[in-house]
């Protein structure tokens, strides 16, 4: 790797708010999906950039992402979320209920308009949805990552995972950490983002989003 990655702007993403950002959360969910469904079963021990997790918990905390969103559309509490690994024949089929669980959770117009308060971020409903996007599309790229894929990254997706509101501040990110770890009631929870990661400033969309949440695209 040269020196010169290593010289030029983070690219800090910026702030933006999607009206609606129902029809882009689903076409994330369809990124990851076609990834998931390529997963051969003897690559659910590999490892993953998300250095606490390995595919099949990787897996599961991703089907937990949609778990915690359906959640948040329910008005039930995304923290009593358990990511418990399946059989290893049915991530498939359990993202597909996972999937229709959001969907029918975020049915109601009305959920995109109220207030919703979580330990990084006060917004409306489409706000933290919208948050949402980043977290899934990054997970997917680290499950794509470490099984050896490479999608055709949506880039509609990822210009909204940029221009959402940011689950994550730049920096001193171990203070969100303990924030989540005390509204989950635990003394700690795994830090599945490091700090962010420095990319040129023509890099790749997918690859800024990444290096954001403290992935090395060019590792």
């Amino acid at each position: 790797m040269g020196d010169d990655h290593h010289m030029i702007t983070t690219n800090t993403p910026t702030s933006g708010h999607l009206d609606d950002p129902r029809s882009t959360f689903d076409r994330a969910i369809t990124v990851a999906e076609g990834i998931i469904v390529a997963v051969h079963p003897d690559q659910l021990t590999d490892p993953t950039p998300c250095t606490e997790m390995d595919v099949r918990t990787l897996l599961a905390h991703l089907v937990g992402v949609l778990d915690r969103v359906a959640a948040l559309g329910n008005d039930e509490d995304p923290f009593a979320v358990a990511e418990t690994p399946v059989a290893d024949d049915a991530w498939a089929r359990t993202w597909t209920r996972s999937q229709r669980r959001t969907s029918d959770a975020w049915s109601d117009d009305t959920k995109l308009e109220r207030t919703i308060t979580l330990p990084w971020l006060e917004g409306t409903g489409a706000d933290v949805l919208a948050s949402y996007l980043a977290e899934l599309t990054v997970h997917t790229w680290d499950l794509a990552t470490a099984t050896g894929q490479d999608p055709d990254w949506d880039e509609t997706v990822v210009a909204a995972a940029l221009a959402a509101p940011q689950i994550l501040p730049g920096e001193n990110r171990r203070e969100l950490f303990a924030a989540i770890a005390s509204a989950s009631g635990l003394d700690e929870v795994p830090e599945p983002f490091a700090e962010v990661v420095e990319v040129p400033a023509d890099a790749p969309a997918i690859d800024r989003l990444v290096a954001w949440y403290g992935r090395d695209p060019m590792s």
